[in-house]
């Protein structure tokens, strides 16, 4: 039975006609499967379901998802973190090899800047206008340098961003504009990446990406689903810190803000 699958050009462009059409006409297609965004069942002959294929440098990995939870899209990944992927599911299932394929996506990429410094990244709950929204807030662990500058030449971590397409904050009385081709990938419950624009139009590339998938509340999680986006803010080092509790993170932002030490975008929960 025909399954109700979603494949974009670019996932079919990179599994060839002859794989999308058996995949189209239901070979190789699990009916039910977890979601790789989700994480609750679906169901390929009852609702519409993306394919998700994870690429590494020489191995690509399969994936399903809601197609209201995520397009369909490719998404690269370390070769290292696939291979582990492809060896845990051998002898498995569709459905295992969506969950592993998720997994593969953690390896640890920060394209934000040339210096040696970590991006920091926190979840919390804002409440802006009336409702609490999923946010990210990012903070490196030093300062920011551009490409080619000299050591010690200051920092550039928001003019960096700003030139992307952040806006400066100056207070945190309405969400920030969107962002395009910007997105946050939730695989699995859990954090994975920033992915921005790849470069001539091409697939989506992670801006920040975890080591591991990092957990989010249930509550974040349920606001992300309900809002389908999130939030990112950003500050230059020593602005925000690791606040215990998300009034004292909403403080914080209020000051960066304040100051002019911050910058935010809208994104969608994830997209390409």
């Amino acid at each position: 039975m025909p399954r109700m699958l979603d494949l974009s050009d670019e996932v079919r462009a990179e599994i060839g006609d002859e794989e999308a059409d058996r995949l189209l006409a239901g070979d190789n297609t699990p009916g039910s499967y977890d979601c790789t965004s989700c994480r609750t069942p679906g169901d390929a002959e009852q609702e519409r379901t993306s394919t998700v294929l994870f690429v590494g440098d020489e191995t690509a990995v399969l994936a399903f998802a809601h197609s209201s939870c995520l397009p369909s899209q490719i998404v690269t990944v370390s070769e290292e973190q696939l291979q582990g992927a492809v060896r845990s599911i051998t002898g498995d299932d569709g459905g295992a090899a969506s969950e592993a394929a998720s997994q593969a996506a953690s390896q640890a990429v920060s394209d934000a800047a040339p210096s040696q410094a970590v991006l920091g990244v926190t979840s919390g709950l804002v409440l802006i206008e009336g409702e609490l929204r999923p946010a990210l807030v990012v903070e490196p662990t030093g300062p920011i340098a551009r490409p080619g500058a000299a050591p010690g030449g200051g920092d550039d971590f928001l003019p960096l961003l700003i030139e992307q397409g952040f806006m400066p904050v100056t207070s945190l009385d309405s969400p920030p504009p969107a962002l395009p081709g910007w997105s946050v990938l939730l695989a699995m419950g859990q954090l994975h990446a920033v992915l921005q624009p790849g470069t001539g139009g091409g697939s989506p590339v992670a801006w920040w990406q975890a080591h591991h998938p990092l957990q989010v509340t249930e509550d974040w999680r349920t606001a992300a689903n309900k809002t389908q986006t999130v939030l990112l803010f950003a500050a230059p080092v020593g602005s925000i810190g690791r606040q215990p509790r998300e009034d004292m993170l909403r403080a914080a932002l209020d000051k960066a803000a304040t100051h002019g030490r911050l910058v935010a975008a809208t994104m969608p929960l994830a997209g390409t």
